[in-house]
């Protein structure tokens, strides 16, 4: 099983000067740290107008900033806000492309459309029509990444006359493909369109496993015609993370974090919004009481507590040993949620490499390639369902008209 980290960059209020530098910077610094410990993955979110909840609004420059700093760990938009009302395709496409070579092959690129009516709203889209739109726009940016030229495209949410799209990734034919998915009906979809599933969603192993099995199945079906030019077979799942030898310890580090990014979505969906204004911290402190302390008193008995994500090392060990058997391919931890602590991350970063990551990566690399085994004649038969693209032959190329006239002569 692999394993990345995830980032909204969550700065609850009140802030102070330089908070954001520091916030950005710690991030950054924890991102070098999983490179070098040998994590797998560094996710990072766009959002938009979400105070407090992420400050992540412009991923792509973050990610360029993480390229220059790392040179082993992937590094994930999860997601880019794939709709031509936050993001053009063909500046999409060329971002991704960029950022690809930077990092030299190590992109992985997560589709997604928001849910919140401050975005939606903030570019003014229809809630209604933002799924068909993403999935549009997605299909176009990977022939962006691939056709030279791109043969232009008149659709339903944005339309482009034929251009070459420069540059052109690395990773041929592009980079793999992800989906954000919060609930079965997501899963279905991220696996009828043949890209990864990012899933979103705090599961048991037993919901773990059936998402899987939904994802697998579509997978081996003939439901499955990939959005892009490449299928990426692989189911993530997030998971709370703060590791300590001391179970209470974890949970006084990590809890209110993690549980905050909860109330925090739910919230900015659920409840009325001042742009700028609403305090969700506060809010969250005042509606939880003291619930840390109820935990860490439940954390003396090994049994009872059930805090996935959040304990000892054997804890940890425990809570993925039972998702790896539930067929997830790979766990993101939310680490930098709330007021959790730089140096409270970064030790349970540390003690996770050290203590538990061994006893998942010993095998790794034989269970993927048994696996791309197994569906390479399920992926070889989805390919050939799919519509492609037609290249352009030569003479079919349209002729672009000089923008200045031609001096007459004489």
């Amino acid at each position: 099983m692999r394993f990345g980290v995830f980032y909204e960059l969550q700065l609850p209020k009140p802030w102070g000067e330089g908070d954001e530098r520091r916030l950005f910077k710690d991030a950054l610094a924890q991102m070098v740290l999983a490179d070098r410990l040998g994590y797998d993955y560094a996710w990072q979110v766009e959002h938009h107008f979400l105070d407090e909840y992420s400050h992540s609004s412009a991923p792509e420059v973050f990610l360029a900033s993480a390229a220059a700093l790392t040179s082993r760990i992937r590094l994930g938009h999860g997601i880019r806000q794939v709709i031509p009302h936050y993001n053009h395709p063909a500046r999409t496409a060329e971002g991704l492309a960029t950022l690809d070579i930077l990092c030299d092959g190590r992109l992985d690129f997560g589709i997604g459309e928001g849910a919140t009516r401050m975005e939606l709203g903030g570019f003014r889209i229809p809630a209604r029509e933002k799924r068909a739109m993403a999935i549009e726009a997605a299909e176009q940016i990977a022939n962006m990444m691939v056709l030279t030229p791109y043969p232009g495209y008149e659709g339903k949410s944005f339309s482009m006359p034929c251009r070459n799209v420069v540059p052109k990734p690395m990773q041929k034919p592009h980079p793999p493909m992800w989906m954000a998915c919060t609930n079965r009906e997501t899963i279905k979809v991220a696996a009828s369109l043949g890209v990864g599933a990012l899933a979103f969603s705090f599961l048991d192993p037993a919901e773990a496993c059936t998402w899987s099995g939904i994802y697998y199945g579509i997978i081996k079906s003939d439901q499955c015609v990939p959005v892009g030019h490449r299928v990426n077979a692989n189911i993530a799942m997030v998971s709370a993370f703060s590791v300590h030898r001391d179970r209470a310890e974890a949970v006084r580090r990590g809890q209110e974090g993690f549980e905050f990014f909860g109330y925090a979505i739910q919230a900015l969906v659920a409840q009325d919004t001042v742009p700028g204004r609403t305090r969700l911290w506060s809010d969250f402190i005042a509606r939880r009481g003291d619930r840390t302390d109820r935990l860490i008193a439940a954390a003396a008995d090994q049994h009872t507590f059930g805090q996935g994500g959040i304990g000892t090392p054997d804890d940890m060990r425990a809570h993925l040993k039972s998702f790896q058997e539930a067929g997830i391919d790979q766990v993101i931890f939310l680490q930098q949620a709330g007021r959790n602590r730089h140096e409270d991350i970064c030790s349970s970063l540390e003690l996770f490499a050290r203590e538990v990551m061994p006893d998942f990566k010993a095998d790794v690399e034989a269970r993927e390639a048994n696996k791309a085994a197994e569906l390479a004649p399920y992926v070889e038969a989805a390919l050939k369902r799919k519509k492609w693209m037609r290249p352009l032959a030569d003479h079919e190329i349209p002729v672009i008209r000089a923008s200045v006239e031609k001096a007459k002569v004489g």
